[in-house]
């Protein structure tokens, strides 16, 4: 509109100098000197009207929780429909709980504005509390938002507590040391088979800027019974593995570390299995990106020492066997979607074809406004067996699985979609019945 107006003042002030009416251009360069400068002041009063929030959010979380405890923006359940989106990235930490990284993002007339922020758990903390801890930050978030919104003016400040000592160290008598003992059992009985299980196992873990040490142990028992006709088939399986690791970060793009393990499987006539490898490792992406993507190399090379129960396919009661593996790893997460993939193959030092090679993928896309695509797959070829049994399985190893059957291949594969709509925007929580 102010546009026109321009225009016709100044092919009116043409007119007036092809006439030679002085005043009449007088007039007339008034009128654009106060259209230039009056309009734009009026036009801005006018765009003074705020925007309210549509706020979606992205997360492995409780999103009713979310939508429950902030009931002053509108949450919309499609990114598209949406002026303020959060996205949540979450990553296991040393503590052994989890960091969350919150990414605020701003369009239309938040177009522009972005927020980061992070919360930390830790393995003491319930999911109560992890969720509570979550909205403080996404309250924390979305403040910048509520200033430029319609709400502003009915924002009121308040300020808790006194100020906290920066400077007081905190005192760690565990030395960033993490524990964790675990054990279940479970009994399944039906009028043809029988199973009891168990396991035990502890975890420790430390985990530093410069240093990650692992270690893993594991003993678990299977006994399984089947009935069929008049005969009874018995199975016994018996498990132990133990796993340690000391990895050491050297940059922000190279890391090395070293592995041992020990392993005990009637299941796969494993006796006694010990390992020994180092390893290097390279992540194109700064690791502080990790929570967002990393593409990772890693190579292995190490010494197997196998103890066999029976005498192997190969005439082997046991063995040494010097094996190496490359790893490549990609994981992407996005607004629109997420994408992992591994790729990992491996060989012995001695005959290259005993090798295996296996591939995992999943993606997760946003196709369209409310429709979302998902897709995952895994491969493995297999031609590394070395550790089978001599002779054929019989009959009760094969119902009862007690022993590793010869295979060249594993494949899966799974898709899945979501289509939602109808309303776009609802505040309501309702959990009855």
């Amino acid at each position: 509109m102010f546009h026109k107006s321009y225009s016709l003042i100044i092919n009116y002030i043409c007119i007036c100098f092809l006439e030679n009416s002085y005043m009449q251009i007088v007039n007339s360069i008034k009128s654009l000197f106060i259209c230039i400068f009056l309009c734009p002041l009026f036009s801005m009063g006018q765009s003074q009207e705020k925007e309210s929030i549509n706020f979606f959010v992205d997360c492995n979380c409780d999103k009713n929780y979310v939508r429950q405890e902030i009931t002053y923006i509108n949450h919309v359940r499609d990114q598209g429909l949406a002026n303020v989106q959060l996205f949540i990235y979450d990553i296991t930490n040393g503590s052994g709980g989890k960091t969350y990284k919150l990414e605020f993002t701003g369009s239309s007339s938040f177009n522009g504005m972005s927020n980061t922020l992070s919360f930390d758990s830790n393995v003491n903390m319930t999911s109560d509390e992890i969720r509570k801890n979550l909205i403080v930050v996404i309250k924390k978030g979305l403040i910048k938002y509520i200033l430029e919104s319609d709400i502003a003016d009915r924002v009121e400040y308040k300020i808790k507590g006194k100020p906290k000592n920066n400077e007081a160290e905190l005192k760690d008598p565990w030395k960033n040391w993490i524990f964790e003992i675990y054990g279940d059992a479970e009994f399944d009985k039906e009028s043809s088979r029988k199973r009891f299980e168990y396991k035990v196992g502890l975890e420790t873990d430390r985990v530093t800027e410069k240093w990650r040490i692992r270690g893993d142990a594991e003993i678990s028992q299977t006994n399984s019974k089947f009935i069929r006709s008049d005969e009874e088939f018995n199975s016994k399986r018996d498990r132990f593995s133990g796993y340690a690791s000391v990895v050491r970060s050297i940059s922000d793009h190279w890391s090395t570390g070293l592995f041992v393990s020990a392993r005990h499987d009637t299941y796969t006539n494993i006796d006694l299995a010990t390992g020994f490898s180092p390893a290097i490792e390279y992540n194109i992406y700064p690791y502080s990106e990790v929570l967002k993507r990393e593409i990772v190399f890693a190579y292995k090379i190490g010494l197997l020492l196998n103890d066999y129960i029976e005498t192997t396919i190969f005439g082997e009661d046991d063995e040494r066997i010097f094996n190496h593996s490359f790893d490549i790893q990609a994981r992407y997460r996005q607004p629109w979607g997420n994408i992992y993939s591994r790729v990992r193959a491996s060989s012995f030092l001695e005959d290259f074809s005993k090798n295996r090679l296996q591939v995992y993928s999943s993606l997760s896309v946003r196709v369209i406004k409310g429709f979302s695509v998902r897709f995952s797959n895994n491969l493995e070829l297999i031609h590394d067996q070395i550790n089978l049994p001599a002779g054929d399985a019989s009959l009760e190893d094969v119902l009862l699985q007690q022993k590793q059957i010869a295979t060249d291949f594993d494949l899966g594969f799974s898709v899945g979609v979501t289509y939602t709509f109808g309303s776009a925007f609802n505040n309501i929580i309702n959990t009855r019945l």
